[in-house]
């Protein structure tokens, strides 16, 4: 059997995807404690998810539009998110409140992401993103770390976190998500 590199590419892209996902699943933990969300979301989910951020720049500003347009470039996304409402016991104040009680019995706010957050549990998905993109350049698949990715994977109800960031996915012969204006 022969097969062109091109026909490959989507399982390519999912196969590495999958591989990023093991990288951020296992990356350290604060008191080992896993938080974590991780989704892989491709074809019609992705497109929606693209059409949905250039919806928004009438709103938001242009650069949800340009990032919706690389959105469509890619094969897939892998979105990585927190559940950052869970207090880690360690009544260290970095959330800007006295201990975790305060913390835990704050009024929770709603926007592109739900807060107040641990300070940790960020940490923690600094660390697992970190992990994700490092594998991702070592098998030279097209990345980037997008913020408006992961507000409208959570907008939409794809992911549940309290923050959460997606990660566009494409193996072309130049990085589509890089040429920014």
């Amino acid at each position: 059997m022969i097969e062109k590199e091109e026909n490959l590419r989507s399982e390519a892209v999912r196969i590495s995807a999958l591989l990023m996902a093991i990288s951020a699943r296992t990356a350290p933990k604060s008191k080992g404690i896993d938080d974590l969300e991780i989704v892989y979301v491709s074809g019609e989910d992705k497109d929606r998810i693209a059409d949905k951020m250039i919806e928004l720049a009438k709103e938001k500003g242009e650069g949800w539009k340009r990032d919706g347009e690389s959105l469509k470039k890619a094969e897939g996304i892998l979105v990585i998110g927190v559940k950052g409402d869970k207090s880690l016991g360690l009544n260290c104040s970095a959330c800007g409140f006295r201990d975790c009680k305060e913390f835990e019995n704050a009024v929770r706010v709603k926007g592109d992401y739900d807060g107040p957050n641990c300070v940790f549990k960020i940490l923690d998905l600094g660390i697992a993103l970190g992990s994700a993109v490092k594998l991702a350049s070592i098998i030279n698949v097209d990345n980037r770390i997008i913020y408006r990715i992961g507000v409208v994977a959570k907008m939409l109800g794809i992911v549940k976190s309290t923050v959460a960031l997606g990660i566009p996915l494409a193996c072309t012969g130049k990085n589509p998500f890089f040429d920014r204006k």
